[in-house]
């Protein structure tokens, strides 16, 4: 088994890589999905004129609309088809995932296997046109009372607009639940997440020129700028010593004989994550809050007070949008981690088969201390998130660089860069297995 393993180390190379047809071929699906979706970006809605709304982005640099725009690949800010992005389907997901823990049928739904799968799964996307027909009704509306010393953002208001708009944004949401499903399936990764991640690695390239633009008209000084770099690099070493770092619960298995040979006495471990959810709750938590206010700031020009008051409040780097964020990051992060990690299930699981904890009797014992080990490591993976995602975001919206700087966009970079390569590797390790089970059935049959 040594040998093997030693093998499959020395071939995990590019010679293995060009052999793994099934691979490459995931590869490509995922880069072309990508494609298709990056030029979608680029299609603007009708009856919008452009000008108007960059110049409405240029004003609000550094507001909601920016983080938002950060979150759509620039789709917001071209107002695209794609304009709402996958926001809408991650907000039924959650809205889901809420309601299984407390409706009854969807609970048992949840249990039934692959069949309850995909009826969730119908419900969630069912859910998804829902929100993305409010939230593109919302945004029609609002894109109508933007102007700009240019002129208005909608050539020709009204009831056909804003049908078109709704039509083509929710046509686009649907869209890219569906490119996002066919990517998780034929591809490589997470699909959903890999349309976020495009979206802001696309964005880079531009970004870095703006802060480059800003040093150069002595808006940003060097050293801001040099300070700036360093901490991306210091949070993206963070963020990928806490990925990788984990808890392990030692499992002892007892022996048992049968007949004259021992079996068991080995022991195991549970592998505990300090950050369980991984990137799920930033990205639950900005779209639960940033396309609402997105879409109140576009009223607000032509809203009431009150309205203008909220958007205030609520701002960019103010007290407000920092509390609501921190508190819904760690909403998700204790409620991801409960929906992944059940310990009765885990305990009774270990009871089963045998197995038990050093020092800790089998049963409700167990399982108590699962849920207070879990509990430590998810303090420690929420206070975690919230520093990443709100620190590097307050400081950098002091000095207007661009967002894709920021811990929240690094976080979600560097998790689904990790991640997708960790299954590359397991396809490329799947692929030299099964190369050697044939080699080894072809030297059985010669011998």
């Amino acid at each position: 088994m040594a040998s093997a393993a030693e093998q499959l180390a020395a071939n995990f190379n590019f010679g293995a890589f060009n052999k793994a047809t099934e691979l490459k071929k995931r590869i490509w699906f995922t880069l072309g999905a990508l494609v298709i979706y990056r030029l979608g970006t680029y299609i603007p809605l009708p009856g919008i004129d452009p000008a108007v709304i960059r110049d409405i982005f240029a004003q609000g640099a550094g507001g909601i609309t920016d983080m938002m725009d950060l979150f759509t690949g620039g789709a917001l800010g071209r107002m695209s088809i794609f304009a709402l992005n996958i926001m809408p389907y991650i907000s039924a997901a959650i809205i889901m995932q809420l309601l299984q823990s407390t409706v009854p049928k969807l609970e048992a739904m949840k249990k039934e296997g692959e069949s309850g799968r995909k009826k969730l799964n119908q419900y969630t996307r069912y859910g998804t046109v829902v929100l993305a027909t409010f939230q593109a009704y919302g945004l029609s509306v609002g894109v109508e009372g933007i102007v700009s010393a240019s002129g208005a953002a909608v050539l020709a208001p009204g009831f056909f607009f804003r049908a078109t708009t709704v039509i083509s944004l929710v046509g686009g949401t649907i869209f890219l639940m569906w490119l996002g499903e066919q990517v998780t399936q034929r591809g490589v990764g997470n699909g959903i997440s890999l349309i976020i991640f495009a979206g802001i690695v696309a964005e880079l390239p531009s970004a870095l020129a703006a802060t480059m633009d800003l040093g150069r008209r002595g808006v940003l000084s060097a050293p801001i700028i040099i300070g700036i770099l360093v901490l991306a690099v210091i949070v993206i070493t963070v963020i990928v010593f806490v990925e990788r770092a984990q808890r392990r619960i030692v499992v002892q298995y007892p022996k048992r004989q049968v007949g004259q040979r021992m079996f068991g006495g080995e022991s195991s471990h549970i592998p505990l994550k300090i950050n369980t959810p991984g990137v799920i709750p930033p990205i639950f938590a900005s779209s639960i809050l940033l396309l609402p206010l997105s879409v109140f700031q576009f009223a607000g020009n032509s809203g009431p007070e009150w309205l203008n008051t909220i958007i205030a409040l609520l701002g960019r780097g103010q007290p407000g949008f920092i509390g609501l964020y921190v508190l819904f990051i760690v909403f998700f992060t204790f409620f991801y981690t409960a929906i992944v990690f059940n310990p009765e299930e885990t305990a009774e699981n270990l009871r089963q088969h045998g197995g038990f904890v050093p020092g800790i009797r089998p049963g409700k014992n167990t399982a108590n201390y699962l849920d207070h080990v879990l509990t430590r490591l998810t303090v420690i993976g929420a206070s975690y998130l919230v520093i990443i995602c709100i620190i590097p975001e307050w400081l950098i919206s002091q000095f207007s660089v661009p967002f894709y700087f920021g811990g929240t966009s690094l976080l979600i970079v560097v998790s689904v860069t990790m991640d997708t390569v960790g299954q590359v590797h397991s396809h490329m390790l799947a692929h030299q297995y099964e190369g050697l089970i044939k080699k080894s059935k072809l030297r059985g049959r010669r011998g």
